[in-house]
Order: C-alpha cells, then structure tokens, then sequence
C-alpha cells in the first residue's frame, strides 16, 4: 500500500531534517568562523581523547540510559533535555577540554534519553532491542565516519553500513543482555557508532575552542548540539514508523523519489541494507 498525502508530508520532514545542514554548518553559523579554525586551536591529544571519551560515553549510555524510560508513548518533551544538556555544556566550556571526560559521558546520556523519548513519541517499543539500538544508531547520522565518501554520508547508506552491526548486537541482548559490554558484537556496534559520533564531538570542542566561546557560549554550542540530534532522532523515527506501516522498500522508494521531477523515475538508490536478506528493521529472528 502506497504512503498517504500525509504521510508524505512526514517523510518529507523527515528528510529535511536528515539530511540538511550538517552540525558544523550549524555550529559556524553559532561563531561566526569556520570549524577548521577551532580545530586548528585544538591541541594535538585532543584526538586522542574525543575517540576515547566518545566510546566510554556511548557504552555508558547504552547502558544507563534507555532502561528507566516509561514504555507507553506520550509527546516528547525536548525541552527538558535540552535545558540539561545545557548545564552540562556550561561546565565544559568553562572548564575546556580537561572536563571532556566527565562533561560528555553526561551530555551524551542526557541526548540519548531525550532520543528515547522522540523513538517512543513516534511508537517506538523500548523494551525491544532493537528500538534501544535504533536510539543509540541515531549518533551515528551527526557526522560521517572516517574512511567515508560522499557517496556513504546518505541517512539510508549510513543505516546499510550499520545494519549488520545493530542485528548481531540485538540478537546478542536478547539472549544474554546488556552487562557484557566487552562482547566482540557489542565492542563492534559501539566502535561503528563512536567513530562517526567523534566527528561531531570534535566539531562541538572545535566550536568551544575559539576565543570567544566560553561558558556562556559552551552552553549555546551543548543547545545547537542536542538540537542536532534531536532532529536526527525526530527524523530517523518517522522512517521507521513509516517502514513498520508500509515496509522498508516502499518507504525507501518514496523516500529517494521526493526530489524527482513529476514524471521521473525515481533514483535507484542503494540496495536495502539486509542480513540473511532481512531489512535493519527486521532483524533475525530470536528464538
């Protein structure tokens, strides 16, 4: 069955947001100077501990911050969140990049549980892994991963690289459950998440870097920040609550045709990402 009228319009949105702009066009547009000027203010280790502090923060999140959310769905509350991850932003703006180790474990926790609650508003169920992991996969879309061409940066060919990852690491939760973190599935989705979310840690600390930023503007950058990917989450949820009415193709179909012209055929696009032939939205079956 074909998307409706209004359906359509949710796609839509959901593309908007999805794909334009990237968080460092946000964040220059906050300083007012390119991001490779922050960047350059960085000084050399800061790689070093934005790739470190970004895996211990997705597996603490992955953790903590999903299992105490309510199951039955309500609008989301961005707000609240938002205020959070301001205070927390504060600090490390003050503070700089010593405080990255404590400031984004918290921030990071704070987003994901306001994704949790975009994934839920959008009928998400949380008890399942796979929604957990759907949370937690929304990082993945806020800036792209090292080894990435333009041609591996699209919302649906990041999910494609990912998929394989989210369904081992669904299967292994159902069965065993979260606590063993040092598990290769779970090790492997979490390194696959962290080096696209360091992307834009970086931009974040680059932004906090430039002299005119501090505490005050720390706060701001955290605001922009959360913002980001609470539109990733507001986005990658309608898709999936469009792909459990319709399926993955269709909603994939519809998705790619939205800027052809009338009359035109649609992009081909990306074969859908699949694991024993089943699409990242139906991921094997546990037993």
């Amino acid at each position: 069955m074909s998307l409706s009228a209004a359906e359509i319009e949710d796609l839509r949105r959901a593309k908007r947001l999805l794909e334009n702009p990237g968080l460092a066009v946000k964040l220059t547009n906050l300083i007012g100077a390119p991001i490779e000027k922050g960047m350059a203010l960085l000084p050399k280790r800061a790689s070093g501990l934005v790739n470190e502090a970004t895996t211990k923060s997705l597996r603490a999140a992955l953790r903590l911050a999903v299992v105490t959310m309510r199951k039955k769905p309500r609008p989301a509350s961005r707000f609240s969140h938002k205020v959070l991850a301001i205070g927390s932003g504060a600090a490390g703006g003050f503070f700089g990049l010593p405080a990255l180790a404590v400031e984004l474990p918290v921030s990071t926790t704070i987003i994901l549980r306001s994704v949790a609650d975009i994934a839920r508003s959008e009928g998400e169920d949380l008890s399942s892994p796979e929604s957990r992991l759907a949370c937690v996969e929304v990082f993945a879309f806020g800036g792209t991963g090292k080894s990435d061409d333009a041609a591996e940066t699209g919302y649906f060919a990041v999910r494609s690289a990912l998929s394989i990852a989210v369904a081992e690491a669904a299967q292994f939760i159902a069965e065993k459950g979260i606590v063993e973190e040092g598990a290769p599935v779970l090790v492997r989705f979490v390194a696959q998440i962290a080096s696209r979310f360091s992307v834009s840690v970086s931009e974040k600390i680059a932004a906090q870097a430039v002299p005119v930023v501090g505490a005050l503007g720390g706060a701001t950058v955290n605001a922009i920040f959360v913002s980001h990917f609470q539109d990733m989450a507001t986005g990658h949820f309608i898709v999936r609550r469009l792909e459990r009415a319709h399926g993955w193709e269709e909603v994939r179909r519809a998705y790619a045709n939205l800027d052809a012209a009338p009359g035109s055929r649609a992009p081909r696009g990306l074969p859908p990402p699949r694991l024993e032939a089943k699409a990242p939205e139906d991921p094997p079956r546990i037993v």
